[in-house]
């Protein structure tokens, strides 16, 4: 099984993630409603026999369900399980005892003592500064609660903030999870990108496949249908379809060569970089056991940057 370490010495995980916001998550993911708990324990189960056990959750999915649902698969495997949640800056949360409460209430439904990574999910200033989080999470990494600190959604610049702040206290800053796909490049111009290579931050890349763009499953036929979040994304309508139909023919010839999936190529595209693991979610056993297929193979850096070319500029 491909592995890689979060950031320059954080834990070793698998090389692919499985993303949990839809676990739980009845108001922007429909759980309960055309997928439930019997699912979701389904993705958990394929993914641990496929090899990959790195799942990202976060306190605010399905309030606190994803977490507890996690916590429950975990105690029905014997297989060693890594686990990354996230600390949503909430406006009541006034004060640094306020994060070791979010991460003591995280681990209770989780059901563990310790976690692989835990992040700051938004750099919401106003409430407590970049400073403040830093210090509070360098110092559950030396009680052991966490083996890793990581930043989500941050800037360049609120990435080397952050980076900056932990190193003060001898702890590398060891992820920024940022949203990062084909079709999702904004990394790559906004300096996030470079910045994470230079400081020797792993990229955890959410929505890596565009919300299902990248399956390849959605036609002019089947977006008619459209639930949740997707309605109102113009990527899904006719015309954005046909926007992508370049790279939609592109990821169908390297499938074909692969003899891989578009979903699958996709996600490769992401890997075969170096220092960024993909998390796309897995609402199902099939979902799950279609992510796996995306290791264990590297396209070509020729074919990397075909891909890009292909793509239409973020």
């Amino acid at each position: 099984m491909q592995t890689i370490k979060l950031g320059s010495d954080g834990p070793t995980v698998t090389a692919l993630g499985v993303g949990t916001w839809a676990w739980g998550d009845t108001m922007f993911w429909a759980y309960g409603k055309d997928f439930g708990a019997e699912d979701v324990a389904g993705a958990f189960k394929a993914s641990v026999d496929e090899g990959v056990t790195f799942f990202d959750t976060a306190e605010v999915y399905g309030f606190g369900e994803s977490e507890r649902l996690i916590g429950q698969f975990c105690k029905q495997t014997s297989q060693p399980v890594q686990i990354a949640t996230k600390y949503f800056p909430l406006p009541w949360r006034w004060n640094r005892s306020a994060i070791a409460d979010a991460l003591t209430a995280s681990l209770e439904r989780l059901q563990t003592e310790q976690i692989s990574l835990y992040q700051i999910h938004w750099p919401l200033e106003f409430i407590l500064k970049t400073k403040d989080f830093m210090e509070v999470l360098a110092t559950e990494v030396k009680k052991g609660r966490i083996q890793s600190v990581g930043v989500s959604n941050y800037s360049a610049a609120q990435m080397s903030l952050a980076h900056q702040y932990l190193a003060a206290k001898g702890i590398p800053l060891a992820v920024n999870q940022v949203p990062y796909s084909l079709l999702t490049r904004q990394i790559e111009q906004n300096g996030v990108l470079e910045k994470a290579r230079q400081l020797g931050v792993t990229i955890l890349a959410y929505s890596p496949l565009a919300q299902g763009l990248l399956t390849g499953k959605y036609t002019t036929e089947t977006v008619k249908s459209l639930q949740g979040a997707r309605r109102i994304d113009s990527r899904f309508s006719p015309k954005g379809l046909k926007k992508l139909e370049p790279l939609f023919s592109t990821l169908k010839d390297l499938s074909e060569k692969y003899d891989k999936t578009p979903a699958q190529i996709s996600l490769n595209w992401l890997i075969s970089q170096g220092n960024i693991i993909p998390i796309p979610g897995a609402k199902n056993a099939n979902q799950a056991q279609q992510n796996a297929g995306a290791l264990g193979w590297s396209l070509t850096p020729e074919e990397v940057e075909l891909l890009r070319l292909k793509a239409p500029k973020s």
